[in-house]
């Protein structure tokens, strides 16, 4: 009889990967600011996690959101989310006060972590108060259901507990709360050195330095830091194009009055003070959670270095061989064989080179582009403008419906369109989350056609800090199911049939049921059955169901899972599955698809992970790697990432991150090694052309 399956929820299994980031503000071994950097993507992870996440359970148990769970089953989850984010929230302090603070003190750097400050700073900062914070300060008056004031969502304030000076112990005390102004000046105040590097003070603490200034007259008995998160899933009903677009900028300027779903408070406020405010600003029990005395640390991502030595230092771009002096065009490379680019350990500029390239050859007739996250200021939206200009048709598929980006992507639009770019907008029911772009030529030299596909948005600025992978091609059939994707994109109708690319919701799940049922197959006649996959989250419970039944057949997986990851490794119907997480200097993006196949692997990458929305809701693109020696890079670099480096995890059957290589000694960085395996194929790629192949790997 087969055992019962398992599975994790989603969100407490989110936490355990935003844990895992945490962990490595506690890393000794790297340079100061870049731990100082973790606590701030921690703390910016979670914030969003409550504005979307929180908010969505918040709402389903209300009944405004239709969901499949019980409302007993959502609080439980709730539950057990503040459990953990208040035990990490205990981490987190302990790290930051006991690591990095003494950490910046040896280094030179002074950062008060109160209002109280050393005599030799005290006249600094009062003058600093009065002449750049103090014209900015309203004190708002906070009385039960007497409120003046709107919490905004996100901004610090600080919550003032007063009593009039001679009045009794006894007497009512008085309640403010005071937005602190960090629009009109830094949050890091910097204070005279005095023979240190550096001196910091956060500016909230300058301001309660100085109450006495905003309110002559009282005693202050408490200041404390507070601020609100509110609900941030807008949602986007299925519309025409045009109605699309209007409720987007609607709901946009909406977002910042959403229901609150959660109130964070320094954890010393009395009970009293407390219930004051919960009763003043409508706050629920439920959305109370505990902070520091410091809130919004996801600034710390902005404190002021003094000393470059102390952050990591930016790592050069793996030169290409034809990107150099007397380079070859991109075109001239693809045409000669596909080309596999991993950023950032690539630079982006290839793909910026292509589009260039695309503006100017006359044999060029048409550009199209998806564009899910638009970078501002972007080159890419620059260079799409030029070809238009240029006489090129150009269209580019915007999608409205990627959260937080919402306006930059419709601006982005706005602007593309009145430079001759038609603009195809969302599409009802679907969201349209490929990286895939197209380049078609006329004439009788060379292909008719160049085609990518990628793990990431064509957005320059985060191609240096995401590691995403993008293929060009002129394969024909390629070329081919993206000229039906994008006329399908344009007038959708019957769906589409495609040869080579995998395209849900049409036909990825189908394909991936036939590719890991076949290694089933091959490890019940006897055969080892082999399946790696590298991914960004793993939820879906059908293929969730599909990768346990493998594993009982004796199929030997490996997942490369960065965050949310349902599957249940260390059971007895997931004995045969290993987790692996990988956080470092890089997000972990890439999507890459390993099927044993026998002995003839097959590989793909691609936008999907495994999650439902993206198997079912959305139109993914994933491409076969066809060229040989591209699979076997591929397949090099999966082994990498499955050694037992410093910075990868086995996710165990509790979600614990356990280092594979506890200590630094000795150990693998799985970064660095993909880093310098890639630097090598550089070299290799220089002479494939005289035939030498890289090494024939399999995992």
């Amino acid at each position: 009889m087969e055992p019962e399956y398992e599975y994790f929820n989603r969100d407490v299994s989110w936490l355990s990967f935003n844990y895992r980031v945490l962990l490595e503000a506690d890393d000794e071994t790297l340079p100061l600011y870049e731990r100082i950097n973790f606590i701030s993507i921690y703390s910016s992870n979670l914030e969003e996690f409550y504005k979307v996440r929180v908010a969505d359970l918040r709402a389903s148990i209300s009944g405004s959101r239709a969901v499949e769970e019980s409302a007993e089953e959502k609080e439980n989850v709730l539950e057990a989310i503040t459990r953990e984010v208040n035990r990490q929230l205990d981490e987190r302090v302990r790290i930051y006060e006991r690591r990095i603070l003494p950490a910046l003190e040896r280094e030179g750097i002074g950062f008060y972590q109160s209002p109280e400050v050393g005599e030799e700073h005290r006249g600094y900062v009062r003058r600093y108060f009065m002449e750049e914070v103090f014209p900015f300060l309203q004190p708002v008056v906070v009385k039960k259901d007497v409120v003046r004031s709107f919490l905004r969502e996100g901004r610090l304030y600080l919550a003032v507990c007063l009593r009039r000076k001679g009045a009794p112990r006894e007497a009512e005390r008085e309640c403010y709360v005071l937005k602190i102004p960090y629009s009109k000046a830094p949050r890091f105040v910097e204070l005279p050195a005095g023979g240190r590097k550096a001196c910091f003070m956060f500016l909230e603490d300058v301001v309660a330095a100085n109450l006495d200034v905003v309110f002559p007259g009282y005693e202050v008995e408490g200041s404390y830091s507070v601020k609100i998160s509110r609900d941030a899933d807008i949602l986007i009903e299925d519309t025409s194009p045009g109605g699309i677009v209007e409720q987007v900028k609607q709901k946009v300027r909406k977002r910042k009055i959403g229901a609150v779903c959660r109130f964070v408070y320094d954890r010393r406020m009395p009970a009293a003070f407390l219930q004051t405010l919960m009763e003043a600003f409508h706050i629920t029990a439920d959305d109370l959670v505990e902070g520091d005395k410091h809130l919004n640390l996801e600034d710390l991502g902005f404190l002021p270095c003094p000393d470059e030595r102390l952050r990591r230092s930016p790592q050069p771009h793996i030169a290409l061989p034809f990107m150099k002096r007397g380079r070859r065009p991109v075109f001239t490379e693809v045409a000669r064989r596909d080309l596999l680019l991993y950023y950032p350990y690539h630079s982006f500029d290839p793909f910026i080179h292509w589009l260039y390239e695309a503006v100017h050859d006359p044999e060029v007739e048409e550009i199209m582009i998806t564009q899910y996250r638009v970078a501002e200021h972007s080159v890419v939206v620059n260079t799409l403008m030029a070809a238009a200009q240029n006489g090129k048709r150009v269209t580019v598929f915007v999608e409205l419906k990627a959260r937080f980006d919402e306006a930059n992507n419709l601006a982005a639009a706005e602007v593309m369109q009145r430079s001759g770019i038609h603009i195809i907008y969302s599409l009802p029911k679907l969201k349209v989350h490929a990286k895939v772009a197209l380049v078609l030529r006329r004439g009788e030299q060379g292909p008719s056609g160049f085609a990518y596909v990628g793990t990431g948005n064509f957005n320059e600025k985060t191609a240096e800090v995401y590691a995403d992978l993008g293929l060009f091609t002129c394969n024909a059939e390629i070329v081919a199911d993206l000229r039906r994707l994008f006329s399908y994109l344009r007038d959708p109708g019957e769906p589409p049939s495609f040869a080579r690319l995998l395209v849900p919701p049409f036909n990825l799940v189908p394909a991936l049921e036939r590719l890991i049922r076949r290694e089933i197959g091959i490890a019940r006649q006897g055969g080892r059955g082999r399946i790696v996959l590298k991914m960004n989250a793993l939820q879906e419970r059908g293929m969730i169901d599909l990768l346990y039944e493998a594993s009982l057949a004796g199929v030997e997986v490996d997942l490369i899972v960065r965050g949310i990851c349902c599957l249940v490794p260390g059971r007895p119907f997931s004995r045969h599955i290993r987790v692996t997480r990988i956080v470092d200097s890089y997000l972990e993006h890439a999507r890459i698809w390993y099927f044993g196949a026998g002995g003839e692997p097959e590989l793909y990458i691609g936008s999907p992970d495994f999650m439902r929305r993206n198997l079912y809701r959305r139109i993914e693109v994933v491409t076969p790697v066809l060229d040989a020696e591209l699979k076997k890079m591929l397949t090099r670099l999966l082994r990498i990432q499955l050694l037992p480096g410093r910075k990868a995890c086995w996710v165990d059957d509790r979600l614990c991150n356990r280092f594979k290589a506890p200590g630094p000694e000795n150990a693998v960085r799985v970064q660095q090694a993909v880093r310098d395996y890639l630097a090598s194929c550089a070299k290799t790629l220089l002479y494939r052309a005289e035939g030498a192949p890289l090494p024939d790997e399999r995992l």
